[in-house]
């Protein structure tokens, strides 16, 4: 019989990259749902208690992690959505590179969904919508957050242990 290719061998063995766009997609879409869901449903500031740790609320944010550089005139949503799509491309590059890699690409692909996720915020309303609100008696809240955030340090997380895992093998 005759062997097959290589690259194709090594591909299947590996999984390839639809998985990891798969994942990448359901967190996008979650993302997106929940944050069409919040939009349609609450007004800007409006809150809702849901536990005595835990808010639902409608915010936005048009810095990055916990508002940096939001108060700025505008050109940090062109600067963060480029940042995006180029941390996209390079992650797209990594999991198409290291597709065999579980944990590896697990990390990416949740922080690939959580970045296009908070890419499309940019360009759609020129803020990112936020909307889980935690905090703690009286010592006060976490800046708001979204499923997309969620995914991306989720994702950080699993990069970190991937890594750290690695180091001590």
């Amino acid at each position: 019989m005759a062997s097959k290719p290589k690259s194709f061998s090594s591909k299947s063995s590996s999984g390839g990259l639809t998985p990891w766009l798969g994942i990448a997609f359901i967190v996008l879409l979650l993302d997106q749902i929940t944050k069409i869901t919040i939009n349609k449903t609450f007004r800007w500031g409006e809150e809702m208690v849901v536990t005595p740790f835990f808010n639902l609320v409608l915010a936005y944010n048009k810095g990055a992690a916990f508002s940096f550089l939001s108060n700025e005139s505008g050109w940090q949503r062109y600067f963060f959505t480029g940042i995006g799509i180029a941390a996209a491309l390079f992650i797209v590059y990594l999991l198409k590179k290291h597709a065999g890699q579980r944990m590896f690409c697990w990390a990416l692909a949740l922080i690939l969904g959580g970045a296009i996720g908070n890419v499309i915020d940019r360009i759609l309303y020129g803020h990112v919508v936020d909307f889980l609100d935690f905090h703690w008696k009286g010592i006060g809240h976490f800046p708001a957050f979204n499923i997309a955030d969620s995914a991306i340090c989720v994702g950080a997380a699993l990069f970190v242990l991937d890594e750290l895992r690695r180091v001590n093998k």
